[in-house]
């Protein structure tokens, strides 16, 4: 995003959890609301003409956020229309970063939500998990990656693979990045992971080994790269045996090998 857009979404960012706590019932406000937020880009998507009107900053904010109110009034929630209403009457870059940081902001309004029901842990592993299942089925990952098809048609897909397995705030996550896919399943799945660890203040490393980690052990590496990287640290792992022992840990773009199978590739490159 350009730095408009970047103000933009970090002023409704900061006011966001007001909004969703307005009347109690924080939970179900949040999840409504990221879900309307969802809604209303989908809308956003099939009327440029309004997408236009509504990040345009060459009208006042006040006749954007009166656009806003006569189109969205009777048919959003009290707490969605007023971060829609927030969203408006800031100024945005372009009408595509506005899009995205509806996107973004509906995102966080689960993550949100996710949070006060205790369960955001458990959203990021799971986001993490369904990134993993997608690439060891590339089949099903070329099915809901089709842009051809319709996003109706891959969401109800998905759908029907996640039904009863996630909770319901990875659902609505997934679900929406399927019919829009950004970059590709895999990788839209990991950034969705990536921003439930950040939601908690950490960031992400992704550890393959050879054999599954205890919770010790996933702790005491938790805190050695914190040391480390000076972050706290979210561990997802994945046992991959061909790896034959230690692990490989990805931080960002970051790649340390420690593995058995990495040190013997090394040894036979400096003995070759």
């Amino acid at each position: 995003m350009h730095a408009a857009s970047r103000e933009a979404l970090t002023t409704v960012t900061e006011s966001l959890k007001g909004h969703l706590e307005q009347g109690g019932q924080l939970v179900a406000r949040a999840a409504q609301t990221g879900t309307e937020l969802f809604d209303v880009v989908e809308s956003l998507d099939d009327n440029r003409t309004l997408r236009v009107a509504l990040a345009n900053s060459a009208t006042s904010a006040e006749a954007r956020q009166g656009l806003a109110r006569n189109l969205l009034d009777d048919k959003v929630s009290e707490s969605t229309l007023a971060v829609l209403l927030d969203a408006v009457g800031q100024t945005w870059s372009t009408a595509r970063e506005f899009r995205q940081g509806l996107i973004l902001l509906g995102r966080r309004a689960l993550f949100i939500g996710a949070e006060a029901e205790g369960n955001l842990v458990q959203v990021e592993d799971e986001l993490f998990r369904l990134s993993r299942i997608l690439r060891d089925n590339p089949e099903l990952t070329r099915l809901v990656g089709d842009k051809k098809t319709e996003p109706a048609k891959r969401r109800e897909l998905l759908a029907n693979v996640l039904y009863g397995k996630v909770t319901h705030t990875t659902e609505a996550l997934v679900l929406q990045v399927i019919g829009r896919i950004e970059k590709d399943p895999i990788t839209d799945c990991r950034s969705l992971a990536e921003q439930a660890a950040e939601m908690r203040g950490k960031n992400i490393a992704r550890v393959e080994t050879a054999r599954e980690l205890s919770p010790e052990q996933r702790d005491a590496l938790a805190e050695k790269l914190a040391r480390i990287y000076g972050h706290e640290m979210s561990i997802h792992t994945e046992v991959d045996t061909s790896l034959l022992g230690g692990m490989v840990i990805r931080v960002g773009d970051e790649v340390i090998d420690g593995s058995t199978a990495g040190k013997l590739r090394r040894l036979r490159v400096n003995l070759g």
